[in-house]
């Protein structure tokens, strides 16, 4: 999964004592969001009660002090994905260029501006310990006021900085405490549970069995691991869940009731609070659609009028969600006009109905498929800045909502939007659901699939054409060759990595162009990782040099080029820079003008001619060039290829470096697993549907 770091606090505009931006000040995109995400997060509790700067130069440091600073930045600025702990096992060693993961910060970037005096005490300790005073600023908002004190007190708990791993944090704690610190110190246990439930965020996991975790912590050199769990738990660091396994899927052994409640097996579970309040507000608010009475529009005729007037599968979504709260709908590009006729008889009904795109790209494919509906990004609903607004208790002015692209939605974003619906209103989540899961923790919409609570529509509208034909068969397990008279799908076999670059930025700034007639603008790369010498920086590097060299005057960055912004974590929006001043770069992204703060362009912005799989979900391009050098073995599998190749409207380029470990992980390599608990939190406040 792709690593973008998030935002730095430099830069943040002003704020007022109640935390809201003071008067004339200018909000960016990021800092609007997050306080948007505050305040209903605010209104959430309150529902559910009424219903029951880049980090400072490093200086001069040298040895532990640099290594443990550079592999801070590393992981910030998505060099270097953070620690796989929780991949599952593979028999061959993993090493080359993965599929990064998107770091969840334990503090949201802009939320908190330290003190400065604050910052000052955190420094002194860090140096005091060996750790780079430039980790200070980071460190004083994670661990807030007194934050010096907390360290003097427990030095484990440096852990909380991104980046910052269990043997370094080690290191640091003998440092301030001599022969005190130990591996079975029990506040080096609670902080590396803590740890590890984080880096089991960043594989998607919303928590961990008992036993996973335990076994992660004697990795880690913590003598009694599941004294440490305990500790954490009764500190109340972590929250322990014990699922009944019949909810989540296992059969209950039958008996008396009083027995089978006390023999039914349970699996022991551990989270973080942050997913775990996020998959029960969640799993309430998806409740509430599902058990809710959709609001009585008195056009029931009208809305089997529409139905029967639709074609084939459209006709049965608008029947659905005539009379349902919640829908699920699932297909491919070309289903994309399903929804659309559905927000078309909605409109034509009087209803208030909006859709909600993962990426700006995506908001405008879908907005010309639909007349006078409004579209906007997930990211912008929640936020404010696009959309219907909120009525006066703070609910989305909608009757209807059709989000799109719904396997990217996270935890904490899809309770965000199933908690700002007002009571009677209907969801739509939609989407493919054999692309790659969403980059922050959980898997919604295959949970939802699975459980069945709801109606579900499967499109019967296949995606044309060669390209089309080649995907369908990528989704069922299958990479059949397909007949491409126009050379909608070409293969281009390589050697090694030299080899793959050179082909790659042949074919993006001559062969497609002249073959095809698409130009390098409208090509895309698509490669399984940021690092090595095939990942997105190498063949940036190649192609910024063919297509717009420069001496990247700003940044590393010139007019012209195209980048990769990312303005929250978990979010990219492909762009290109048009010019850089004093007020920073100014970027274009699906049609916005944006402005980048000087401090924020090297941890936001990357160059953007490749991508990672994960970086181009929700986007489509007239061309792409999927590149799959001999070292991304580890890192294929079949919803990787499925998005990857998917991407691509009119042709397909494949640079196959992989030999035969393309179509085993097509047949073969299923997504990796992820430890969710809405399921479980569904299975007692909804039915199961009939369809």
């Amino acid at each position: 999964m792709s690593t973008e770091p998030p935002e730095t606090t430099e830069g943040a505009e002003p704020e007022s004592a109640d935390g809201k931006p003071a008067e004339g000040a200018q909000v960016s995109e990021a800092e609007a969001e997050l306080a948007a995400q505050r305040a209903e997060r605010e209104r959430i509790e309150r529902r559910k009660a009424e219903r029951q700067g880049p980090i400072e130069a490093g200086g001069k440091l040298s040895g532990k002090a640099a290594d443990l600073l550079a592999a801070v930045r590393a992981v910030e600025s998505g060099e270097k994905p953070a620690v796989p702990v929780f991949e599952e096992a593979r028999p061959a060693p993993r090493r080359p260029a993965p599929e990064p993961v998107r770091r969840p910060s334990a503090v949201s970037p802009g939320e908190v501006v330290p003190a400065a005096g604050a910052v000052e005490e955190v420094r002194g300790v860090l140096a005091q310990g060996g750790a780079p005073e430039g980790l200070a600023a980071q460190a004083a908002v994670v661990l807030g006021e007194g934050g010096a004190e907390v360290l003097r007190a427990d030095p484990w708990q440096l852990l909380r900085v991104a980046g910052v791993r269990p043997e370094q944090a080690d290191g640091f704690a003998r440092a301030l405490l001599g022969a005190e610190a130990g591996p079975g110190d029990e506040r080096r246990g609670r902080a590396v549970t803590v740890w590890l439930l984080e880096q089991a965020a960043l594989a998607g996991h919303t928590a961990l069995d008992m036993s996973a975790l335990a076994t992660a912590l004697g990795r880690q050199g913590v003598p009694d691991a599941e004294g440490a769990v305990r500790n954490a738990i009764s500190e109340g660091d972590v929250l322990v869940f014990q699922d009944a396994l019949a909810e989540a899927g296992v059969a209950a052994p039958r008996g008396d009731a009083e027995e089978e409640e006390a023999e039914r097996p349970v699996r022991v579970l551990v989270g973080l609070e942050r997913y775990a309040m996020a998959e029960e507000s969640l799993a309430d608010g998806l409740a509430r659609l599902v058990n809710g009475v959709p609001k009585q529009d008195g056009a029931g005729e009208e809305w089997e009028r529409a139905a029967g007037s639709a074609e084939g599968s459209a006709g049965e979504l608008i029947r659905a969600v005539a009379g349902h709260g919640l829908v699920l709908h699932t297909g491919g590009e070309a289903s994309l006009a399903e929804p659309a006729a559905l927000l078309t008889a909605a409109h034509a009904l009087g209803l208030r109905a909006w859709a909600a795109a993962h990426s700006p790209v995506g908001r405008e494919r879908f907005a010309a498929l639909v007349e006078d509906a409004g579209v906007a990004t997930v990211a912008g609903l929640l936020s404010g800045a696009e959309g219907p607004g909120r009525d006066a208790d703070g609910a989305l002015d909608v009757d209807l909502l059709v989000v799109l692209d719904a396997p990217q939605l996270d935890v904490e974003a899809a309770a965000l939007v199933t908690e700002s619906l007002p009571d009677g209103a209907r969801l739509v989540l939609a989407g493919d659901p054999g692309v790659l899961w969403s980059v922050g923790p959980g898997r919604v919409f295959a949970d939802l699939l699975a459980a069945r609570v709801c109606p579900q529509i499967a499109s019967r509208r296949p995606d044309p054409g060669p390209l089309g034909e080649l995907v369908s068969g990528i989704g069922v397990g299958e990479l059949n060759q397909v007949a491409a008279p126009g050379k909608e799908v070409v293969i281009v076999p390589v050697r090694d990595a030299g080899e793959a670059v050179h082909r790659t930025v042949q074919l993006v700034a001559d062969s497609v162009p002249r073959a095809i007639g698409v130009p390098a603008e409208e090509t895309q790369v698509i490669t399984p990782g940021h690092g090595g010498a095939v990942g997105t920086r190498a063949l940036n590097a190649a192609l910024k040099e063919r297509l717009n060299p420069g001496p990247g005057r700003f940044g590393g960055f010139d007019p012209g080029d195209r980048v990769a912004y990312s303005p929250a974590p978990g979010r990219t929006l492909p762009g290109r820079v048009t010019m850089a001043d004093g007020e920073g770069l100014h970027l274009v992204c699906g049609g916005e003008e944006i402005v980048v703060p000087r401090e924020r362009v090297e941890q936001s912005v990357r160059h953007g001619w490749a991508l990672t799989a994960h970086q181009a979900v929700g986007c489509r391009w007239p061309a792409v060039v999927v590149v799959l050098p001999g070292d991304a073995v580890p890192a294929l599998s079949r919803p990787w290829v499925y998005t990857a190749f998917s991407r691509a409207d009119r042709h397909l380029s494949v640079v196959h470096g992989v030999e035969q470990a393309l179509p085993r992980a097509v047949a073969e390599v299923a997504a990796k697993p992820r430890t969710t608990r809405l399921p479980v939190l569904l299975a007692p406040q909804v039915p199961v549907a009939d369809g």
